[in-house]
């Protein structure tokens, strides 16, 4: 893939700064970035927006417009200088929404997203496939993807869940902090020991209809039963490694073991806490997270999940989307080569996901949608719901 435009602009702004010139590291993450797009797992700039203070839900307030310099973490420039090449916008909902309605704050933040996708055409552009990131990519804008965080969204309904993948979803958390009906979560009492039986059916339709599983925020439990029937690529949009810093959002090794043989992805996060007990997080740290991924499930299976615009503290070295090129300048500095680079860029999800999308084409063919319901399941195996 080729991005021409963006890449020499980064070059130049590099360049213009005398960076390359002292720094052989910085200039290598550059080189990469010019052809392989970043593509970043999460970025909660849609959620930021709906609670801004100058603005709420007005992605037209002059205060969020991406083409000046913002209070986000995210303005078009930083992209830019970020080299980034593919977003997934988070069109996260709390677990408290199940009060307010759910599907109904879920539109609501597609409809923000969508928004600011639309809003800037010469920057961004909706993908909806690997070929459309690709297209959009080679064409020097951000590809931006939208990914729901948490499955209380769909309101134990698959008619719910395919109707949100019709809007242009293409990864769903399958829970958040909450505990649901049919999954555990990392950060609530377990009810079921992992998936429930329609939890089950949650996963196998959206291996049918091609929308990535994202197992960030479930139990070890619930990572267990997906890997146990899914039949494409998972991916965590926003974790990191549970052996180097003890926090229940992190993915345990035990798990990372399994990585290999389903081809999923855990993109690493930056969210502080995520990251390290000390008071401080620093770039250094995220690329620890990511080499230990690498340790134990290969260099093939670990991306980059800022949750950018989603934390209130960043690590030092990675304040906003603009310093992606200083991660992979650390871990040229540890000895990785420009292949290697270019996998924990991007490489490892556009891989996930076209095998994602191969998975469902073949399913299609195979199965009609299911109409399962979660009273039938759940109850078939005497749960309550």
């Amino acid at each position: 893939m080729k991005r021409a435009t963006l890449g020499a602009f980064v070059l130049l702004a590099a360049f213009s700064t005398g960076v390359i010139a002292q720094d052989v590291h910085l200039e290598k993450a550059l080189r990469v970035l010019a052809t392989t797009p970043l593509v970043d797992g999460h970025n909660d700039l849609p959620w930021a927006i709906r609670n801004s203070e100058a603005g709420p839900h007005d992605v037209e307030a002059p205060e969020h417009d991406l083409r000046k310099e913002t209070s986000f973490h995210t303005d078009l420039e930083r992209l830019r200088a970020g080299g980034v090449g593919a977003q997934w916008w988070s069109v996260y909902i709390p677990f408290e929404a199940v009060e307010e309605g759910a599907a109904k704050v879920q539109l609501e933040q597609i409809d923000i997203a969508l928004q600011i996708i639309d809003k800037y055409p010469e920057a961004m552009e909706l993908a909806t496939s690997v070929s459309g990131l690709e297209s959009a990519f080679g064409r020097g804008r951000v590809a931006s993807m939208l990914g729901m965080e948490g499955g209380h969204a769909i309101e134990n309904s698959l008619g719910t869940l395919r109707a949100f993948y019709a809007m242009g979803v293409r990864y769903m958390t399958l829970t958040h902090n909450g505990t649901l009906d049919w999954a555990d979560s990392c950060c609530a009492l377990p009810r079921h020991g992992g998936l429930s039986e329609f939890g089950n059916e949650v996963v196998r339709e959206m291996n049918r209809m091609g929308m990535l599983v994202d197992i960030s925020h479930t139990s070890p439990e619930t990572m267990n039963d997906v890997l146990d029937i899914a039949e494409a690529p998972v991916i965590y949009s926003h974790a990191s490694a549970r052996a180097l810093h003890d926090h229940p959002r992190n993915v345990p090794d035990q798990v990372l073991r399994r990585l290999p043989e389903n081809g999923g992805v855990v993109m690493v996060t930056f969210v502080p806490s995520f990251l390290t007990s000390r008071d401080q997080a620093t770039i250094a740290d995220v690329a620890d997270h990511i080499e230990h991924i690498v340790s134990i499930a290969g260099v093939d299976f670990v991306g980059i999940g800022s949750d950018f615009d989603g934390i209130e503290s960043t690590p030092v070295g990675l304040e906003d989307v603009s310093t992606f090129p200083a991660l992979l300048a650390e871990l040229s500095r540890r000895g990785w080569s420009e292949g290697d680079m270019r996998k924990v860029a991007g490489e490892n999800l556009l891989r996930a996901w076209r095998e994602a999308e191969a998975v469902a084409r073949r399913l299609q063919r195979e199965r009609p949608p299911s109409t399962r319901t979660i009273g039938e399941l759940n109850r078939t195996i005497g749960q309550d719901y």
